[in-house]
C-alpha cells in the first residue's frame, strides 16, 4: 500500500507518474541501451484538504480560501489520475457525536471475516480464469463473460453515454459493484450495488 497524505502538496509531475503502474502494475526505466520493467503493483490511497487551509466544508464556514485558490488546490490532481481511482470519499469534520458513532462500528474481525468471505467468492468465481481478485479483472471481460443485464446498468450506461464518466471508469464501477456484492454475499450485484459505487467514483466531480 502506498499512502499519500496532503496529496494536492506533491509534484504534479510525481503524481502523474504513478499512472502507469496503477494501470499496468509494472514501471519501466527507459536508458539508452535497455529498458527495464519492474513489478509495481500496489494499492493507492491519498488523502487530500478540500482546500489549502482545510477548511472548506466546516460548516461554521471559517474557511479562508478564494474559490480560485480551492480550484488551483484541487487542480494538482490530474483527470488522468483522478480517472484511476476507483474510490473518492468526502470524510466529513469529526465531531463529538460521531466519534460516540464510531465506537459502535464493527470490529477488526468481523471485518477480516467479510473479506475473507469476498474473496473466497471472487475465487470460486474467476477459478477458471487467470485471476483471483475482482480488481485484477479486464474489463473486457467483466463486460461480455460477466455481462449484467441492461436494466441494472441503466444508470451506468446514462453516466458513460453523458460522459460524466470515462470507459475506464465504467470498467472500475463495474469492478467495485462486484466487489460490494461479494462483501454483501450475493451471486452478482444489482441496480443498488452499481449505484453505490458509481456515487463513490462521482463524489468529487
Amino acid at each position: 500500500m502506498l499512502f499519500l497524505d496532503e496529496a494536492p502538496e506533491f509534484s504534479p509531475r510525481v503524481l502523474d507518474a504513478l499512472r502507469q503502474a496503477l494501470e499496468a502494475g509494472t514501471i519501466e526505466i527507459h536508458r539508452s541501451r535497455a529498458v527495464c520493467r519492474f513489478p509495481a503493483r500496489f494499492q493507492l490511497v491519498m488523502a487530500a484538504n478540500p482546500c489549502p487551509c482545510g477548511r472548506a466544508l466546516d460548516p461554521a464556514g471559517v474557511c479562508t480560501c478564494s474559490p480560485a485558490m480551492r480550484r488551483r488546490y484541487l487542480r494538482r490532481l490530474s483527470g488522468p489520475l483522478l480517472d484511476r481511482m476507483d474510490l473518492r470519499v468526502v470524510v466529513p469534520r469529526a465531531d463529538a457525536m460521531a466519534m460516540r458513532a464510531g465506537e459502535r462500528t464493527s470490529t477488526t474481525a468481523t471485518a477480516r471475516r467479510r473479506v475473507v468471505g469476498a474473496r473466497g467468492r471472487m475465487r470460486r468465481r474467476l477459478q477458471h480464469t487467470p485471476w483471483t481478485l475482482n480488481a485484477r479483472v479486464p474489463g473486457a471481460y467483466l463486460r461480455r463473460e460477466l455481462e449484467l443485464p441492461r436494466a441494472e446498468t441503466r444508470l451506468l450506461d446514462a453516466a458513460l453515454d453523458r460522459g460524466t464518466i470515462s470507459l475506464r471508469g465504467y470498467d472500475r464501477v463495474l469492478r467495485t459493484a462486484w466487489t460490494i456484492a461479494d462483501l454483501a454475499e450475493r451471486d452478482r450485484p444489482g441496480r443498488a450495488e452499481i449505484a453505490r459505487a458509481l456515487s463513490w467514483r462521482e463524489a468529487l466531480s
